[in-house]
């Protein structure tokens, strides 16, 4: 279904999983499915604002996020409620899976921040991907998950994260 199409506005509840507990749930409008690709549209699900230096999240900020069946990691652009790019938030998670009307996505940790000019691209929550312990449990994940790191790294110093959107 496209975000264009006369078929009624579908709901999906996304379920972020870190460390085998649910970290947050919230609702979201299905923009799309491929049957690869997921992509949904959410108002910013942190309630407060939250400053992380280099940008804020803030009541009013909306996110497009798009999750992938076959690879490890999401993007998720974000905008200001006045529609204005603050840039694009990457977790690095196992392959989402959806069922119905629920996304399940499981954060192994370590993120990506792109600025919107990208001239700020940072690898974040390293320390605590080294701390999860990961590495020793499942070493094949763990590489999956620094390999999407690097891959997203790559892109967004090169062609950009919106190469992986269109």
């Amino acid at each position: 279904m496209s975000a264009n199409s006369a078929e009624p506005v579908r709901r999906v509840v996304v379920v972020l999983v870190k460390a085998g507990r649910t970290k947050i749930r919230y609702g979201s409008e299905l923009l799309d499915d491929d049957g690869t690709r997921i992509a949904v549209r959410a108002g910013w699900a942190g309630g407060a604002v939250r400053d992380f230096g280099f940008v804020r999240f803030e009541p009013g900020d909306v996110f497009t996020e798009y999750y992938w069946r076959d690879r490890w990691y999401s993007v998720k652009e974000v905008r200001a409620g006045t529609g204005a790019l603050k840039g694009w938030y990457c977790d690095v998670t196992r392959p989402a899976v959806r069922t119905g009307a629920e996304l399940v996505v499981e954060d192994l940790d370590l993120d990506l921040w792109c600025s919107a000019d990208g001239t700020d691209v940072r690898r974040l929550d390293e320390d605590e991907f080294a701390e999860s312990g990961l590495t020793d449990r499942d070493p094949a994940a763990a590489a999956a998950a620094v390999a999407a790191l690097d891959e997203l790294e790559r892109l967004a110093r090169g062609e950009g994260l919106t190469t992986l959107l269109t």
